[in-house]
């Protein structure tokens, strides 16, 4: 959802940034695909442009990759694979059309979480239903063993009158009770916001795989949500964005209470911000997280309290003239925030990832290794951090590929010498 955004913090020039070495990273996984690779068209067995990726109980990666086939106006289907850290890869499932076309078990994967139970809990942006009243196709939710067996559709979205069980899922997060929870960003019965509605938040029993929504967000309890982070009490925390205000919300599973604390974004001709993009913990219990400002290229980070008040906004760190265009924010066991930015903050276009200061926001170091020749591929989405403090990620695009093949993307790791978590 795009919404217009605040207008005026000054950008920021910071110096002292260091610009790291390539010899940092490795390129555990290449997804390749069948074809010419100066027309980027053909069949990707593996799946192509991993866009999800977790590290399992067991250790090993696990994620999705987005299509199956590159070269089309429309891609299509994806896949959930295994990997381990030596880069042995595992299709597990494959998302694959149906005999109507329709991709009856989702279609475009999207990010992954494993539950208490040891399963791979996903959703897809698509696929699903086509015989339901009103918008149809708006994605599943599903399990599938980490060996790949018994895959499950456990719920079809919109698929109640009106999109009364939500539409346009978001990621999940598992809570302390044991339960699956996560949002969407439409339908539910509390009014007209995107779609049908404003959004939900639910819960999956992995036990039963019953699923249920839990609270319908209205324009009075803070308008479309955003995904989940759990707190350090395992209750739940996000955005909510209305057509007026910004609030962060707290939701209590125990209670089933929702909470919601307005947070005094400025208004710009009396539009929002774009922000929050993301959101995440800081070390000192504060929510932080990224904004940008309507027509105006850069990002920033904003810092605020979990009651919505005290808002911070720091000046961009990006440089004229890249705008930035950050996909995962993560607090590392450094404390500082790093950044997976898809386009890069210099406007090289092919992507970097930065680490940011909790205290101002500036940039303290720029990681720029991604280009269509580097092993790495291009356009970083994803940044996670294993337990003994190595960063790892994927990119969407290119990567090193056999002849008459092409890459579509990379699990890679950074060696940044971060302390284990």
């Amino acid at each position: 959802m795009k919404r217009a955004t605040l207008l005026a913090v000054l950008l920021g020039m910071f110096v002292g940034v260091a610009f790291a070495a390539d010899s940092k990273f490795t390129a555990v996984y290449t997804f390749t695909c069948n074809g010419n690779p100066n027309l980027r068209s053909g069949g990707c067995p593996d799946g192509g442009r991993p866009v999800s990726i977790i590290i399992g109980s067991d250790g090993n990666f696990y994620g999705a990759a987005q299509v199956s086939m590159e070269g089309i106006s429309e891609p299509n289907g994806g896949t959930v694979f295994s990997l381990t850290r030596n880069g042995t890869q595992k299709v597990l499932h494959t998302f694959t059309p149906g005999p109507n076309k329709n991709y009856p078990d989702g279609n475009i994967p999207g990010p992954l979480t494993e539950g208490p139970d040891g399963k791979i809990y996903g959703q897809t942006l698509f696929g699903g239903i086509d015989n339901c009243s009103g918008y149809c196709g708006d994605g599943v939710l599903y399990r599938v063993n980490r060996d790949g067996k018994d895959f499950q559709v456990i719920h079809e979205y919109c698929s109640q009158a009106n999109c009364a069980d939500g539409q346009y899922p978001g990621a999940l997060v598992v809570g302390n009770d044991g339960n699956i929870y996560g949002t969407t960003q439409g339908g539910g019965t509390g009014g007209t916001c995107v779609g049908f509605g404003c959004g939900t938040l639910f819960r999956v029993t992995p036990s039963t795989g019953a699923y249920e929504v839990l609270v319908n967000f209205t324009s009075t309890n803070g308008g479309v949500p955003s995904n989940l982070i759990v707190g350090s009490d395992g209750t739940f925390w996000g955005f909510s964005i209305g057509t007026t205000d910004v609030s962060v919300f707290h939701y209590t599973e125990a209670t089933n209470a929702l909470q919601s604390f307005p947070v005094s974004f400025p208004l710009i001709d009396g539009d929002l911000p774009s922000a929050p993009i993301m959101m995440t913990f800081g070390s000192n219990g504060s929510l932080y997280g990224l904004y940008g400002i309507y027509a105006i290229d850069g990002v920033g980070v904003f810092e605020v309290n979990t009651d919505g008040s005290n808002l911070q906004l720091f000046p961009f760190y990006t440089s004229s003239p890249g705008r930035g265009t950050p996909q995962t924010m993560l607090l590392a066991s450094d404390g500082n925030f790093w950044v997976a930015d898809e386009n890069g903050i210099n406007g090289d276009n092919y992507g970097d990832i930065v680490t940011l200061s909790p205290v101002d926001g500036s940039l303290i170091q720029t990681f720029d290794s991604f280009s269509t020749t580097s092993p790495l591929g291009t356009f970083p989405t994803t940044l996670i951090q294993a337990p003994d403090g190595v960063l790892v990620g994927s990119t969407i695009q290119y990567g090193k590929a056999p002849a008459k093949q092409f890459g579509d993307g990379t699990v890679f790791t950074l060696n940044a010498g971060l302390p284990s978590k």
